[in-house]
């Protein structure tokens, strides 16, 4: 997976909006489902592959949320230092026989395990504090679960010398992954919006701690996306985030996650004129899903037109969750 850093640009804003996921934008359409819809859109707005490092500078581990990218440009870097240096000569100074091991785990095809790791770091020439973080890229490509990519990526950004991705986690995976952010930029639409954690507090739902919602102001703040004015209001903008595809594809499922928690909670409390809960168990034909989903997509940005073009000013945040997902399958042969 590609670690080139993704700037996400002004497209994105059509089935957004309503919590501004990531920032208020020009409307794209035909992308079939909301986790795809990023991703494809995440893939198209990669940067040109210009190096992260000049060359035959040694890049930094902090420059990367993929190990195996950072060794492959790590290697390309000392071919450029010394045209004689081979996976033979790393294989030497890593202590192991197999002049082939960096090639097959750059490629993917073996995995760098932990009895390989003192050699690897031996030879990469790491010290103490980024073969610590070195470790936790590595553990990253090894996690499956949702809860312990989530937990790495904070990890990796709390570490100081992570400044290559320290701005994915604050500007791409701790706006997705905490619904107080987005719901507090919504709701900076409001004429009377103050700057105030005592005001933002008092009106989300479900109840935010105090201490939560000023961290929340203080990012959004930092990030660009809230700017603060003279009598204590604030205005929304159309600041970018940056993102990788490696962080971008944990945010990505992270929000839906933390959303769909939100709505669950939701059901808890008493029934009221402004929510709406609807669902609907049906069989359907294979062939019949991408329309589906093209539907939906359409249904997303009626929605949005209706909120963007109402006369009445803005009041309430509000979330919409869309999901279409599958309840049963064929078995495995």
């Amino acid at each position: 997976m590609s670690t080139e850093p993704v700037r996400i640009q002004k497209p994105i804003q059509e089935w957004f909006r309503i919590q501004r996921w990531i920032l208020q934008s020009d409307r794209i359409c035909g992308l079939p489902s909301p986790t795809t819809r990023i991703q494809d859109y995440l893939q198209t707005m990669s940067p040109p592959p210009d190096s992260l490092h000049s060359a035959g500078v040694l890049p930094e581990v902090a420059e990367y949320v993929d190990y195996r990218a950072f060794l492959s440009a790590w290697f390309a870097a000392k071919k450029e230092q010394n045209p004689r240096y081979s996976h033979r000569l790393f294989a030497r100074q890593a202590g192991y026989t197999n002049p082939s091991l960096l090639g097959l785990i750059i490629k993917g095809e073996r995995n760098l395990t932990d009895a390989l790791l003192p050699g690897f770091m031996k030879a990469l020439g790491l010290d103490r504090e980024t073969r610590a973080t070195f470790r936790l890229l590595v553990d990253l490509d090894r996690a499956r679960s949702l809860a312990d990519r989530a937990h790495l990526i904070e990890r990796l950004a709390a570490r100081r010398r992570f400044e290559g991705a320290l701005r994915l986690e604050d500007q791409g995976f701790a706006y997705l992954s905490r619904w107080t952010l987005p719901a507090i930029r919504e709701l900076a639409g409001r004429d009377d919006f103050r700057l105030d954690a005592d005001w933002v507090a008092a009106r989300l739902r479900p109840r935010a701690k105090r201490a939560e919602v000023q961290e929340a102001l203080d990012r959004l703040v930092e990030m660009g996306m809230l700017v603060p004015d003279a009598d204590g209001g604030a205005t929304q903008t159309e600041q970018s985030v940056v993102t990788a595809h490696e962080v971008a594809s944990v945010a990505v499922r992270r929000y839906h996650q933390v959303m769909g928690e939100l709505a669950v909670a939701e059901l808890e409390h008493k029934g009221g004129s402004e929510r709406h809960f609807g669902a609907v168990t049906v069989l359907v034909p294979p062939a019949l899903v991408p329309t589906l989903k093209s539907e939906i997509a359409a249904f997303q940005e009626r929605m949005l037109a209706l909120c963007d073009d109402s006369e009445d000013p803005g009041e309430v945040a509000m979330q919409l969750n869309l999901q279409l997902f599958p309840l049963s399958q064929e078995p495995t042969k």
